[in-house]
Formats: structure tokens, sequence, C-alpha cells
């Protein structure tokens, strides 16, 4: 597995099921890094210091802004059964723009040689909370594109759902791309969101062409999840208060 940090230019979908529908898609930036090599290129992206993009290990792992990093992730695998079993940890995650950070979801990609045996969905929302599901197979059998990993909604992420039901998770990760795609059911209510995209090197180039097509980057990201919820509120769909987020951090 290389070291050089990656590009997916992708696409992110979100399908609201139930009464009132809606759907939205966007072209959205990922990086695929491994946090804990050293990265010496390109030059217009940086690990914890300002660049046009950059990726902060404060932004991942616990607490929003209060962040470990890759050492978080390794302790949440430690306790939940991979003690003493080697295996390399990928982050992929949007990358701050200018210092601006804001990341829906990002993962926590844990490899045991070229098989994913597991994945940590690191889910932020707009109202300063965080939680995060560990998803893997049963004794942590390599995931491929037919498991489905099933686990409990514990967060408030957006306005207009309940904190019931569960999520499904998929992943199919290769060497060229990469899809990911979580439903959320709920009854007969629910979301079906997808990230799907290439896998290319990052370079300088690529970065440039981002900041002038989907420029501010993760403010961008912020932008749009306001704008979609002021179409939701005009269609009519039921704004529910933000309740207290899970004491745990993990689910």
């Amino acid at each position: 597995m290389t070291h050089q940090p990656q590009h997916i230019a992708g696409v992110t979908t979100h399908t609201r099921l139930g009464e009132i529908r809606h759907r939205f898609s966007y072209g959205v930036d990922y990086v695929l890094i491994d946090p804990d090599a050293p990265c010496a290129s390109p030059a217009l992206f940086s690990r914890n210091r300002l660049n046009l993009a950059s990726v902060h290990d404060v932004d991942h792992g616990g607490p929003l802004k209060a962040g470990r990093g890759a050492a978080w992730a390794r302790d949440v695998l430690t306790s939940r059964g991979l003690a003493g079993r080697a295996v390399k940890l990928l982050l992929l995650t949007q990358a701050r723009f200018l210092g601006y950070s804001f990341n829906p979801v990002s993962f926590w990609l844990v490899m045991d040689d070229d098989a994913l045996i597991a994945v940590i969905a690191e889910v932020s929302t707009p109202f300063g909370d965080r939680h995060s599901y560990l998803c893997h197979a049963p004794d942590f059998a390599p995931i491929t594109k037919d498991t489905r990993i099933t686990t409990p909604k514990a967060l408030h992420v957006s306005p207009f759902q309940d904190v019931k039901g569960t999520y499904e998770f998929s992943f199919d990760f290769n060497a060229d791309q990469i899809a990911i795609r979580i439903l959320h059911r709920n009854g007969d209510q629910g979301v079906v969101a997808t990230l799907s995209g290439s896998r290319k090197p990052l370079t300088n180039a690529g970065l440039l062409r981002t900041s002038l097509r989907r420029p501010l980057g993760a403010f961008r990201t912020t932008i749009l999840i306001y704008w979609q919820a002021l179409r939701l509120k005009l269609k009519g769909a039921v704004y529910r208060n933000r309740p207290s987020p899970p004491n745990s951090e993990v689910t």
C-alpha cells in the first residue's frame, strides 16, 4: 500500500425515503492518506499545518476539534478485539481548505495486508456533535462489496429524521475506486447516502483544478447542508430539536 496521498474526486448522493421525497447529488473531493506516514508531496497539501489543502490530527479521532488522530482509532480497535493484531490504518476524509474544516463523515479504514477488515465511520454534525460507528464482519473477516453491516443509529444528524432505526453500511474498496453506501432505515422512513469515486494520486494540478471547480472546499459542504435543509423545510418536513448526544464515542 503506497504512502502517497490519493485524491478521490467523487460524487455523493442522498435520497430521502418516506412520505416526503427528496434527493440531491453533488461532486465532492476526498483524500485518502496514511495517517502514520510523513507527507512530502504534493506541495499544496500538508499534514498538521496550514496549506491550500491539509489534514490535521485534531480534526479526527475523538471529540470535534480535540481529536487524537490515529492513536484514538488504534485504541478503539484494541478495545474491540484487535489487540496485538498488526493492521494498517488509512483515513478517507475531506481535507481542510485554507484552514477551514467540516466533515459530515470520514472513514478510518483498517487493512490487514490488502483486505479491508474494519471501518470506523466518524460522523460529525453542524450542531457540534460527533459519534463513530465501528463496522466489521464477525471475527473481523474481510469486508467485501457484498458484506452488509448493521448498527443502531445513535446520533442526531438531520433535524428532519428521528434518532431511531438502524444504519446498514456497505463498502467496496479496490485499487481503482471507492464506493460506500449507508442506508438509514426507520420503518418506512429513512435516507440512502452514497459516496463513490476513482482513486488517483493527489497532485498540485489536481488540487488547483478542484479549488476552481468546487471552490471553498469544506465550507461549500456546510453551505449545501443548510440549503438542502431549507428545501426540506419548504416541502413540509417536520423539524426535530436536537436531543442530547450519546454518552459513548463509538457504537
